[in-house]
């Protein structure tokens, strides 16, 4: 029996309970050395420019928040906040391997809250409220801030295990938000087809300007620098902040980011293939060559059989039928997202769907939200030669090239991660066949760090091999960017 629509866990994991199954989507170089383990946090070693202690009776204000509360927290890593209930595991479930160190020592200010907003998705705290966010003030600051998106339809601390706990522990203060709409029927806010997709867009920007209005109430300055980052989505609103909004941003890092062009290729033009050709190559018999065939061809890579039927099973026929849903309700008349795992020639079915054959109407919400590659900041994007959720070939590599044909290829750094996926608590799935993106994550963040400061620019596009020598251990907390 196959896993239920909301069954995001690895083969061989535990279930989390229900909001860990948002991922339908989770839907991030240096010079001539080598980065390894992530640098010393610029106010490492002692109280830096911002540092303090956190103040309850008179905390920040975050402009433009409907509601807001808050905590001064000893620890402001996933080390104190599972324990004291200022995170939601269930949000970051899946999203890193099991043995990921987690740093500490990070006492300070965490304010929770949200915007106002007509969407009820977001259960956190009770408040059922969409816009929600979480901000973090680290007592010792180094100057910085770092702001991020969810990936897949996730809440507000999906990141806190990848991101939060990292970029705090180097004294950065953090920002996230929720997007504005998060479930698997995300797609029910708007009035128009690609609503809620734009507004995620909106809300990274409006988060964006409150944070860096409540870092500098809080250390008595503006941030030195501002970086976007996030993973999938969150990528996707990397890409879409510097495009659209330079100048709130120093840079950025995108790991993995949707792409999203009016003309594909997108998750509506690979995904379909994918639904028609693997059962049959699932099956065997005469026709499985030829549907192995057809998975290539849809940017699906050699060598990455061994996830498909995972994939399969979980992320793509989900995939599909939300996001089409979203983009084009249309399609299956009053359906809503369409029948799952239906199959071929089924009225409606998105199996069959062909986006290159609908209304322009169609093409015209997906321009809505569609990427130029006219970046406006520095830009460093990875993502792992075997995604089998956004292929390489049909992503990252499609968006390196868009970047270079607006011109801005001097912005972009692009890193393709040898035998990396999309989703790395799969590393703990396949123990041996894959490789953890966090740790390359991390070192693509220290090479933009040096990028920014002017100590060299990182080489712009180059293929991290997988050392072949590492074991687990050592790719958990290393990545070499060469």
């Amino acid at each position: 029996m196959l896993p239920s629509s909301t069954d995001v866990t690895p083969p061989g994991r535990r279930r989390p309970r229900w909001r860990a199954g948002l991922c339908a989507l989770l839907l991030a170089t240096a010079g001539s050395g080598v980065l390894g383990a992530a640098a010393p946090s610029p106010a490492a070693g002692g109280r830096g420019p911002g540092a303090g202690v956190c103040s309850p009776d008179d905390p920040p204000r975050v402009p433009g928040a409907a509601y807001q509360q808050t905590a001064c927290l000893d620890e402001l890593t996933t080390a104190g906040t599972v324990a004291s209930g200022h995170t939601d595991p269930a949000d970051y479930a899946g999203l890193t391997p099991k043995d990921l160190p987690t740093p500490s020592g990070v006492p300070g200010t965490q304010i929770d809250g949200y915007f106002p907003d007509t969407s009820t998705t977001n259960t956190d705290h009770g408040w059922n409220h969409d816009a929600q966010f979480v901000i973090r003030l680290p007592d010792h600051w180094n100057g910085g801030l770092v702001v991020a998106g969810t990936p897949g339809n996730r809440e507000q601390y999906a990141n806190d295990r990848a991101i939060s706990d990292w970029v705090l522990a180097r004294g950065y203060a953090y920002a996230a938000t929720d997007k504005g709409n998060t479930g698997l029927a995300f797609y029910r806010d708007g009035r128009r087809p690609g609503d809620a997709i734009a507004e995620w867009n909106t809300r990274l920007t409006q988060l964006t300007r409150a944070a860096r209005t409540v870092v500098e109430e809080r250390y008595g300055r503006s941030p030195a620098r501002t970086i976007a980052t996030g993973i999938s989505n969150g990528g996707y609103l990397v890409r879409w902040q510097l495009e659209n909004h330079p100048e709130l941003y120093d840079g950025g890092v995108d790991w993995e980011g949707t792409l999203w062009s009016s003309d594909g290729p997108g998750l509506l033009t690979f995904l379909p293939p994918a639904l028609r050709a693997y059962p049959v190559h699932a099956a065997g018999g005469p026709g499985a060559g030829e549907a192995r065939e057809a998975m290539y061809a849809a940017g699906y890579p050699a060598g990455s059989e061994f996830l498909w039927p995972y994939h399969y099973a979980t992320y793509w026929d989900l995939t599909q039928r939300i996001y089409r849903e979203e983009l084009d309700p249309g399609y299956d008349g009053a359906t809503e997202a369409g029948t799952p795992f239906c199959a071929s020639g089924t009225p409606g079915c998105d199996t069959d769907y062909d986006y290159g054959t609908r209304p322009r109407a169609v093409h015209r919400a997906v321009d809505r939200i569609a990427l130029t590659g006219r970046i406006g900041k520095p830009l460093i994007t990875l993502q792992g030669t075997l995604d089998v959720l956004l292929p390489i070939s049909r992503d990252g590599d499609v968006y390196a090239r868009m970047v270079r044909e607006a011109g801005r290829g001097p912005l972009l750094r692009y890193y393709r991660i040898e035998d990396g996926t999309h989703t790395d608590s799969l590393v703990d799935a396949f123990p041996g066949r894959l490789r953890p993106m966090t740790p390359c994550h991390h070192a693509a963040f220290t090479a933009l760090e040096r990028w920014l400061s002017g100590e060299g620019r990182p080489p712009a596009v180059h293929t991290v091999p997988r050392p072949k020598d590492a074991d687990a251990t050592a790719l958990l907390t290393s990545c070499p960017l060469r």
